[in-house]
């Protein structure tokens, strides 16, 4: 959990300073489950998240929203598709990428199933230490 905390603290929001639940997703910077996670923690600070991403990373944000889904976690609020224009790394020409930005909400089960999973983790850690 406390890698999760220091990801909450150290992610960069970008784009628009004032969306403290947005969380910017990369395929190749961090593990899938990492993002899911910090999903759950980010809709239970807000009861929101919004999930982004570029390009090839789009699948990966698409598998982390269903992901929250079928688990009962997340209800999708707002989806949103567009392209940005971003200059290519080696010789500056303007390039088109697709974004997408999902937006989820709580569930009504979410607290619930939450307040679960801490405690099988709580039961694990006391099998463990004996």
């Amino acid at each position: 959990m406390e890698e999760i905390t220091e990801g909450v603290n150290n992610i960069n929001l970008g784009g628009d300073p004032h969306k403290k639940n947005r969380i910017q997703v990369s395929n190749t910077k961090k593990p899938l489950f990492f993002y899911v996670n910090l999903a759950k923690r980010y809709m239970q600070q807000h009861n929101e998240v919004e999930l982004s991403a570029l390009g090839m990373a789009i699948a990966t944000v698409v598998t982390i929203a269903e992901i929250l889904k079928n688990n009962g976690f997340a209800v999708e609020k707002k989806i949103m598709t567009s392209t940005v224009d971003m200059k290519e790394d080696s010789r500056g020409r303007p390039v088109q990428k697709a974004k997408i930005e999902i937006l989820l909400g709580k569930t009504e089960k979410f607290d619930e199933l939450m307040a679960a999973a801490a405690e099988e983790r709580d039961v694990a850690d006391a099998e463990e230490q004996n």
